[in-house]
């Protein structure tokens, strides 16, 4: 047998008890979809996709079959001529909303800081 050592891999989970909430809510477009029926209520999908804006409409059909399966958002389905279907958040969706809060305050706050840190050292770079 080799000198070799043996490595135990560590869950993701367990080192960090959040990434699963950061993979199900910020993954790309999420947050976009989830802040918009925090704010504006009860959507239909082209407002949907007029404020949330550059999402392609496949994207966005994607999204919220996630967030509906994730318990995030509620479709309704109203059976009339024409058929409408509208998307609103869900409690479990609403529950978000003191973090969404909390990050909108920190982005105000601290964004300024992360730009200048990222001017800092592309600067600093460039020299090299």
């Amino acid at each position: 047998m080799s000198g070799a050592t043996v490595t135990s891999r560590v869950d993701p989970e367990q080192a960090c008890p959040i990434a699963p909430v950061v993979d199900l809510v910020f993954s790309r477009w999420t947050t976009p979809i989830l802040w918009t029926l925090n704010e504006h209520g009860r959507q239909r999908f082209v407002e949907l996709e007029r404020r949330i804006g550059s999402i392609t409409p496949k994207v966005l059909t994607q999204r919220l079959r996630q967030l509906e399966r994730d318990g995030l958002v509620v479709r309704t389905y109203h059976p009339e001529v024409p058929p409408r279907v509208e998307y609103e958040i869900s409690e479990l969706g609403r529950s978000l909303a003191p973090l969404f809060a909390s990050l909108a305050r920190w982005s105000t706050e601290r964004l300024p800081e992360v730009e200048r840190a990222r001017v800092a050292y592309d600067a600093a770079k460039a020299k090299r």
